[in-house]
């Protein structure tokens, strides 16, 4: 009985998912304007002043969501060398709350729309959270005491990487799935209303059916370990799970970058997943939910473990909130756009875009580090 009455919370949660993300924002600015501690002559200039961050990371977020990796991995650039331009900068602490708060938000609205679109495997995304928890600690713990030039040219480093394995790596998705859409509405039953028959958590009922899933995509496990996910869409993906070790490499590696500069884990990580057979929609899909926990993992290390290691802590007080209540609407909606322009969209001109932007922000980093030494 609690197991229908949970999956039943679920399809419909799953079903009006897009009224529950676009209500938090909403929540989270009305929370920010009547609680946040802001300056005492906080008025309507002070709360608009930076309405032109809501396009910037509008578009940052949704581009970044749809090759699947850390969104500060666009964000904390933006705010090192293009912010600036046009308002005072920002000293690292303050660039780091706000990359997180953003990301944070961001990352939680694509997962739950990519969860919704069917396109999350849980068992591997649970898998490598696991093994990639001591190093995101252990990276936000380092992220506190080492110098700040060795820090930019670390992400330099990090940023290069990613930047080579994406051009390296396939990310088109026509390949990945076939469209069962005719297939599976010719094989179902259709209902008395004329629509095809659908099973009790969401999905055509005449497609793979895990009850224990996340979100309405069709499931089926074999005993030879190989997967047939459908997502709401009839598409087709097949793949199996073996590569933990190739993976768990990568991940810890990623993981250490995530805690340390806030990305690195969905940069690496969509590469392992890629290179041991995943689908590349499916890769994307279950990246979101590991770097959306691992993002949240380093956001609480960051806020409350500098005094262990005897480094700053993050001060809620000097928050810039007139940012954030720009940021955090701007990157809820590119995470719920994500999915339709992964689907719709080669992601090859958005590969090298990236890619190539990447390469050029590791360059001015490069020089960053070497003229603070």
């Amino acid at each position: 009985m609690k197991s229908t009455s949970y999956s039943r919370v679920q399809r419909s949660f799953l079903r009006y998912q897009h009224v529950f993300v676009f209500l938090a924002p909403i929540v989270f600015i009305v929370g920010v304007f009547f609680g946040a501690p802001t300056p005492s002559e906080a008025g309507a200039s002070y709360w608009l002043e930076y309405w032109w961050l809501f396009p910037a990371f509008l578009l940052g977020a949704t581009i970044v969501n749809t090759v699947g990796i850390s969104g500060s991995a666009i964000f904390v650039p933006f705010l090192i060398f293009v912010y600036p331009l046009f308002a005072s900068p920002l000293d690292p602490p303050t660039i780091v709350k706000v990359g997180l708060i953003s990301e944070a938000f961001g990352l939680s609205s694509s997962s739950i729309a990519f969860i919704q679109y069917g396109l999350v495997d849980r068992r591997l995304a649970l898998a490598l959270v696991g093994g990639a928890v001591p190093f995101v600690v252990a990276g936000a713990l380092l992220s506190f005491v080492i110098p700040e030039p060795l820090f930019h040219g670390l992400l330099g480093v990090a940023l290069l990487s990613a930047s080579y394995l994406l051009f390296k790596a396939d990310l088109d998705h026509e390949s990945d799935a076939t469209d069962d859409t005719d297939d599976a509405e010719d094989d179902a039953s259709p209902s008395a209303d004329g629509d095809v028959e659908t099973a009790i958590d969401g999905g055509h009922a005449e497609m793979p059916n895990d009850p224990g899933k996340l979100g309405p995509a069709g499931v089926r496990t074999d005993e030879d370990g190989n997967v047939t996910r459908i997502d709401r869409e009839g598409d087709d993906y097949r793949y199996t799970r073996e590569g933990y070790l190739r993976r768990f490499a990568n991940y810890s590696i990623g993981g250490t970058f995530q805690g340390l500069a806030g990305f690195g884990v969905g940069e690496l990580g969509i590469i392992s997943m890629l290179g041991t057979k995943v689908p590349v929609r499916v890769a994307i899909g279950t990246n979101h939910i590991v770097v959306a926990l691992t993002a949240i993992l380093a956001s609480l290390v960051h806020v409350f473990g500098g005094g262990l290691v005897g480094g700053h802590s993050l001060s809620l007080a000097s928050t810039p909130w007139n940012m954030v209540v720009f940021t955090v609407p701007a990157t809820v909606t590119g995470g719920q756009v994500a999915p339709y322009v992964s689907n719709a969209l080669s992601t090859s001109t958005i590969k090298a875009f990236v890619g190539g932007l990447f390469a050029v922000i590791s360059i001015a980093l490069f020089l960053m580090a070497l003229g603070g030494v």
